[in-house]
């Protein structure tokens, strides 16, 4: 057996190690009673999955195959993109059954500069809709509208024919207040937070077996939103962002007539500091989320410091799983599952969503349904776009066919 033979048995194991895993993480059930300890950050909506296709698959993404959206899930992917250039547009209703203003709008885009290597580059917006402003007399004194976006540019590498690499470099700007807080004598002064924050990940493709196997499988593995906290007092008070690790791998395999089936699977963990509950001198429980911690000492210490041990570490892992289908790579069907553990914040939902490929554009759609308790996305149908530049430009160059 070649060392490349030995090497690829050795991943597939390990891969089938992760993923039995990943189940065994579903089933675990505590033997004590835990308590409810979930784990917040600051500008939440960087971890809201963006685009419908991996919405639709339980919000997998770390090594499934490559496209436009992949500046969010995992930039490495670029590399092995296969298309010169494209770009996609994504729009994500939130608190629909509540409020209609409320929205995630996404542009993502990358370009090959050659075959080993790509730049990418993305905008977030998050809209928090027109808020209505009262005094304590209940007087209408105004009206805000909050926002939130997240700029970022990505490059990623080949550093082998089966292996990439990627770094994103991102600037975060959140308005909460609008600036009203800020213009009220005697009142705190609240302003936009600003941070920077950056991504590194790797991606791994390989045929399972020998050459032409209709079998293969990926993996790949995101460190995203690493960088300096945010703050909304003029630094008094400091937050963290939601530092977090997504690993995953995808089993793919050709049903032949260009139809093929995927199955993937992620596990995500937040890489901040668990809160610690304490009790005061009289009596009061406060909790402590260590925001004292420089950012380097809670990624490293976010392993190890849930207060319940390891049981409670295992809690804050959150499980995706997804599958898709390509008819004769048209036409798409996908599904997934999410599980969050249940003293973590209990988000369980199921998704699915279809996908057609046009010439030059292809349109996909998801819809989750939750079974725990209400979602921010439940009922809700997100939409996104994806545009292949270099076969509109081909097909304009071209002109039109002279029957």
């Amino acid at each position: 057996m070649t060392l490349s033979m030995k090497f690829r048995t050795n991943l597939f194991f390990l891969f089938a190690f992760f993923c039995l895993m990943g189940i065994v993480q579903t089933a675990v059930i505590a033997q004590e009673v835990v308590r409810y300890n979930p784990i917040s950050t600051a500008v939440p909506f960087l971890t809201i999955t963006p685009d419908s296709r991996h919405g639709a698959m339980g919000d997998v993404g770390a090594a499934t195959s490559p496209d436009a959206n992949s500046q969010y899930m995992n930039p490495s992917k670029f590399a092995f993109d296969g298309e010169k250039w494209g770009f996609s547009l994504s729009f994500t209703p939130w608190l629909r059954q509540l409020v209609k203003d409320v929205n995630l709008a996404y542009l993502s885009g990358f370009y090959q500069l050659d075959p080993t290597q790509a730049v990418g580059a993305s905008l977030r917006y998050f809209t928090m809709g027109q808020v209505n402003l009262t005094s304590v007399d209940k007087t209408n004194v105004g009206s805000i509208s909050p926002g939130e976006f997240a700029l970022d540019f990505s490059y990623s590498r080949r550093l082998s024919d089966n292996f990439s690499g990627g770094v994103s470099l991102r600037y975060i700007h959140s308005d909460l207040s609008g600036g009203f807080a800020s213009t009220q004598t005697g009142a705190e002064t609240f302003s936009a937070g600003n941070a920077f924050a950056t991504d590194v990940s790797f991606y791994y493709q390989s045929r399972l077996g020998k050459e032409g196997s209709k079998n293969s499988i990926a993996a790949g593995v995101n460190f995203s939103n690493m960088g300096s906290k945010i703050s909304y007092n003029q630094g008094t008070t400091k937050e963290f962002l939601p530092a977090n690790m997504k690993l995953g791998t995808t089993f793919t395999t050709d049903l032949g007539d260009s139809s093929s089936f995927s199955l993937s699977i992620d596990l995500n963990k937040l890489l901040v500091p668990t809160p610690v509950n304490r009790v005061d001198a009289s009596g009061n429980v406060i909790s402590d989320n260590n925001s004292s911690k420089s950012v380097i000492s809670s990624i490293f210490s976010s392993f190890t410091d849930a207060p319940g041990g390891m049981k409670e570490e295992l809690q804050e892992v959150t499980l995706s799983l997804g599958a898709e289908y390509w008819y004769r790579k048209q036409f798409a069907v996908r599904a997934g599952y999410f599980n969050e553990s249940q003293y973590k914040g209990n988000l369980k939902y199921f998704t699915a969503g279809v996908g057609v490929k046009l010439n030059v554009a292809a349109i996909d759609v998801s819809y989750l349904i939750p079974f725990e308790h209400n979602n921010p996305l439940a009922n809700t149908i997100r939409f996104t776009m994806l545009f292949n530049v270099e076969s509109f430009l081909k097909r304009k160059k071209l002109g039109p066919v002279i029957m």
